[in-house]
């Protein structure tokens, strides 16, 4: 059964047609790029998710360092995850009932064994400071060149943040080649600019985590780490 998540607090959430669907699952531990892996796996068991074009998968995350997640630098590192770790896909909401399709499935990730069960919804947020972890542009290399192409695909949104930082690249490896991301935060969005933000994304690659904004309290975090 579909519900509201508790902890979502009024004041800290929007109405909209895009959510997060939210699911508790055991799994032990996975690989640190286990994007491609995840992907493959939640498209075996839901067909229509790699051609939803507002369907995206929230990378799992499971170390804490500060106020931001500090992901290790070797890719075949085990993530060792906790019952508290959560797998969660943005959807637009007439996906979701399609979505409960997982619910009690056991899915294949890389060879381990990750059990989907209960689901919960996790409205969008109205903070207007946002962070994606992983950022998929066509230029990608120089910080600078990111930071065009970053502005450049805003404005074609009408978003014109106040801040935008660039941080630490992460590679992300599929059969065919290996992506090269960059984490961005943007600062000072209006809360119209914020919304949008979150439904529609930056960049590409959606289905393999990339250009998913979720609320971010604290800039200094990230660019203390950027250099």
């Amino acid at each position: 059964m579909l519900r509201e998540k508790e902890s979502a607090a009024p004041d800290q959430a929007v109405a909209g047609d895009i959510v997060d669907a939210v699911f508790a699952i055991s799994c032990r531990s996975l690989p640190v790029d286990h994007a491609y892996a995840l992907s493959r796996a939640i498209q075996a068991a839901l067909p229509w998710f790699a051609t939803e074009a507002r369907a995206g998968l929230h990378l799992i995350r499971a170390a804490e360092s500060g106020s931001g997640w500090m992901r290790p630098e070797d890719p075949h590192t085990l993530l060792h995850l906790s019952r508290r770790t959560r797998l969660i896909l943005r959807l637009p909401k007439h996906r979701l009932d399609a979505a409960a399709a997982l619910l009690g499935r056991t899915l294949d990730v890389a060879g381990h064994a990750l059990r989907v069960d209960r689901l919960s919804l996790r409205p969008l947020s109205r903070i207007t400071t946002l962070i994606s972890h992983c950022v998929m542009l066509a230029a990608c290399g120089g910080e600078s060149d990111f930071r065009l192409a970053a502005a450049a695909e805003l404005d074609a949104l009408g978003i014109q943040p106040g801040e935008m930082l660039c941080g630490r690249m992460t590679s992300i490896a599929t059969p065919e080649r290996t992506l090269q991301t960059r984490s961005l935060m943007l600062a000072g969005l209006t809360l119209e600019q914020s919304v949008l933000l979150q439904q529609q994304g930056l960049g590409a690659e959606r289905t393999l985590g990339c250009g998913l904004f979720i609320p971010h309290k604290d800039i200094g975090d990230l660019r203390s780490r950027s250099d």
